[in-house]
């Protein structure tokens, strides 16, 4: 009785597995993608007067005190890079976690010192990724005096700027109401250019 050998069906298998799932499929789902969410699946780029000026999908860093800010990025080497996506992998209980929590409040008394309202879990915690570009309209209004400030605007006038930019998810039970920071840091920048 003769016997085949399996290496020809292997090999066979292993092209036809690669074409199917490392050329078709690809092809296939990427093609679904630019034809039923085009702005997503090439990154949800904003474009403002001919310049990119980023993604609505990845957090970006703000820190003078005439823009929002945005979540703390535990990414490294640095903060926002979208090349090493990551958190900070500490747990609740760890006093480095802790620690960090307490600089970020600090540092967001000092910049408002006349802000006592309560800090935001979101502007003192980072997120899983380290890159989200959203906070909670919470976190937007809580900040709102200081950016009025730096801006010389009306507070009552910025934080209607923040209302009007506030993303409820449809349906809602996709998420919670959402505040984008690239996107209402410009449009601040339209309404009341930096002095």
């Amino acid at each position: 009785m003769k016997t085949t050998s399996p290496i020809r069906p292997a090999l066979t298998l292993l092209l036809v597995l690669t074409v199917l799932c490392g050329g078709a499929y690809p092809l296939l789902v990427t093609g679904i993608a630019k034809g039923v969410f085009a702005r997503q699946a090439d990154g949800d780029l904003i474009v403002q007067d001919g310049h990119l000026r980023g993604s609505r999908l990845i957090g970006q860093p703000f820190s003078a005190p005439g823009y929002f800010w945005g979540r703390p990025s535990a990414t490294s080497p640095m903060p926002y890079n979208a090349a090493g996506s990551s958190g900070s992998n500490q747990g609740p209980t760890n006093p480095a976690l802790l620690d960090a929590v307490k600089g970020r409040i600090a540092a967001l008394r000092q910049a408002d010192p006349d802000n006592h309202a309560p800090v935001p879990v979101d502007l003192v915690t980072a997120s899983a990724s380290g890159l989200d570009p959203d906070i909670s309209p919470a976190a937007a209004l809580y900040q709102a005096g200081r950016v009025a400030q730096a801006r010389g605007a009306a507070r009552a006038q910025v934080e209607a700027l923040v209302r009007r930019h506030v993303e409820t998810p449809a349906p809602a039970i996709l998420g919670a109401p959402h505040v984008n920071v690239l996107a209402l840091n410009l449009a601040l920048d339209q309404a009341w250019p930096r002095r």
